[in-house]
């Protein structure tokens, strides 16, 4: 597995140790997946990284096509010396069964170091895992997770007409995308701790499907006809770590949206425990030139492909 680092101000491979008051935030983006200009997971990470670069005492780590791998012996190990001295890891990637955290003995290594206060965040599929492989996990760390054929994956114009006060929603306006916003997410009990930061409300026709796959429609999902659903979160864990879930980022070019980009940009520095500008955190817009940078090399949209449903 190919093992890519994109850093600004940190020579790797430990040769340069970070400053005492810098944050350290790994960002893992998940291998090729779906047709173009969707779950660019790559490409949008590093525009992300780009502008997070600017942000005074934090130091970003971008791993792409999965979690980090070395070579030892002609056969490709986990290399799990990128997280150290980590202060929050997020997660762009496909998720289920083959989400990159939940394979081999990587859920222990995370709880490890989320017992040390390690923030985590997730967004779109990798919100995604089993209930039995990473359900009980994400619940503690994160809040909540896409449970399969309980939370439903439709394709709709979400429409957030006011925000939480929140430093993940310094600076961002109410907004609409039309994306693969997930809901009816897979809550701790009660919802105990978790804050809502992205509430909409589906139409009729939303819940009556169809959804991305399964397609539905569900019938608890009908049965809650009118409800506002979640679509992001946030959690501050009793071990001093925090997290969040956000269900969209689907579709690449949403990250031109100014208030959709701001709104993850705040949420990576909250993460790493900054402080989040009171106008959110300086966003250069992402220009259709730079939208179109760094995009995967896949098949055209319809061809046949491994990739997974979500």
């Amino acid at each position: 597995m190919k093992l890519r680092f994109l850093v600004t101000g940190l020579v790797l491979l430990g040769s340069t140790v970070l400053h005492a008051a810098d944050r350290k935030l790994v960002m893992i983006a998940g291998p090729v997946s779906h047709p173009p200009l969707m779950h660019e997971f790559k490409a949008g990470s590093m525009l992300l990284q780009k502008r997070l670069d600017q942000v005074p005492g934090l130091k970003t780590v971008l791993v792409t096509n999965g979690w980090p791998t070395k070579s030892v012996g002609g056969k490709n190990v986990d290399d799990n010396s990128v997280f150290e001295g980590a202060d929050a890891i997020f997660i762009y990637s496909d998720g289920g069964a083959k989400h990159p955290a939940v394979q081999n003995d990587r859920l222990e290594f995370l709880r490890g170091l989320m017992k040390k206060g390690v923030s985590i965040g997730m967004a779109h599929y990798a919100v995604e895992v089993l209930a039995d492989k990473g359900g009980a996990e994400w619940k503690e760390w994160t809040g909540g997770y896409y449970e399969n054929a309980f939370s439903c994956n439709p394709i709709w114009d979400a429409d957030y007409k006011s925000l939480p006060v929140h430093p993940i929603t310094r600076g961002v306006k109410p907004f609409k995308t039309k994306d693969e916003w997930y809901f009816n997410m897979r809550f701790r009990e009660g919802k105990s701790g978790v804050k809502d930061i992205l509430v909409a409300t589906p139409s009729d026709a939303v819940r009556d499907g169809p959804y991305v796959a399964p397609k539905g429609p569900y019938p608890h999902i009908q049965a809650a006809k009118g409800k506002p659903e979640t679509m992001m979160w946030a959690v501050e864990r009793a071990d001093g770590g925090r997290g969040f879930g956000f269900t969209g980022g689907h579709f690449h070019l949403n990250w031109q949206n100014d208030d959709q980009r701001r709104l993850m940009l705040n949420a990576l520095v909250w993460l790493a425990k900054l402080e989040v500008p009171n106008g959110g955190v300086n966003s250069a817009p992402v220009s259709d030139v730079e939208a179109y940078q760094n995009l995967d090399e896949k098949k055209p949209a319809g061809a046949k492909s491994g990739a997974a449903k979500k």
